[in-house]
C-alpha cells in the first residue's frame, strides 16, 4: 500500500510540475476576472460532476473569502439551483440547463468559467455559445486535449492530464491561485 501511496503522489507532483508551464494562460485568467470585477460585472461558474461541486466552490470563495477577510465579490455558480436546472432540463433538455440561465442573469462584460475534465461538455459548449452573443468571456478549464470547449473558449487551461482525478486536483489548484491573485489585487495586504 505504502507503494501505491508514493506513486501517487510522485504522479500529483510531476503533474504540477508540467502545470508551471501554463502560468501564462493562469495569468490571463486572472485578469479577465479582474477586469470584470473591476467594471461590476461578475464571475460566473458552470460544470457536471465533480466540475459542479469546483463550480460551488470557486464561486464560494469570491462571495465569501479565500484567505483575506473582506467584501465579496459578485459571483455564482449555475449548478446550485434544482428547481431552475430540472425545469429547464426538463422543458428544453440537459444541454440548456446552464445556456438558459446565463440568457437570464448574465450581462455583456461578465466572465463565464466553464468546468469539465473532457472539454466536451454539451451544456457548456451551449452556454460558450451564449456567452459569445452576450458579449460575455468564455473561459475553459479542461483536461489535456481541452476537447471541443478549447476552440469554444475565449481562454483555455488545459491541464496536462488525461486523468479525471488528477485533472479536477489541477483544476481546483488553479481556481484557489486565481482566487487568491484576484482578492490580492482588490485587497492588497502588505507583506
Amino acid at each position: 500500500m505504502k507503494e501505491e501511496i508514493q506513486a501517487s503522489l510522485e504522479e500529483i507532483s510531476n503533474n504540477f510540475k508540467l502545470l508551471q508551464k501554463k502560468a501564462d494562460i493562469i495569468e490571463q485568467i486572472a485578469k479577465a476576472w479582474i477586469e470584470a470585477l473591476s467594471k461590476g460585472n461578475k464571475v460566473i461558474f458552470c460544470g457536471n460532476g465533480g466540475s459542479a461541486a469546483d463550480s460551488q466552490h470557486l464561486a464560494a470563495e469570491l462571495m465569501g473569502r479565500y484567505k483575506i477577510d473582506r467584501n465579496p465579490m459578485p459571483a455564482i455558480s449555475l449548478t446550485v439551483d434544482t428547481s431552475a436546472l430540472t425545469a429547464i432540463g426538463n422543458d428544453y433538455g440537459y444541454d440548456k440547463v446552464f445556456s438558459r440561465q446565463l440568457r437570464g442573469i448574465g450581462r455583456k462584460g461578465d466572465v463565464l468559467m466553464g468546468i469539465s475534465t473532457s472539454g466536451n461538455s454539451k451544456n457548456i459548449l451551449d452556454a460558450f455559445a451564449a456567452a459569445k452573443e452576450l458579449g460575455i468571456t468564455a473561459i475553459a478549464f479542461t483536461g489535456n486535449g481541452g476537447g471541443k470547449m478549447k476552440q469554444a473558449a475565449d481562454i483555455c487551461l488545459n491541464v496536462p492530464s488525461d486523468t479525471t482525478n488528477s485533472i479536477q486536483e489541477m483544476h481546483i489548484a488553479c481556481g484557489h491561485l486565481i482566487c487568491g491573485l484576484v482578492e490580492q489585487h482588490f485587497f492588497p495586504v502588505e507583506k
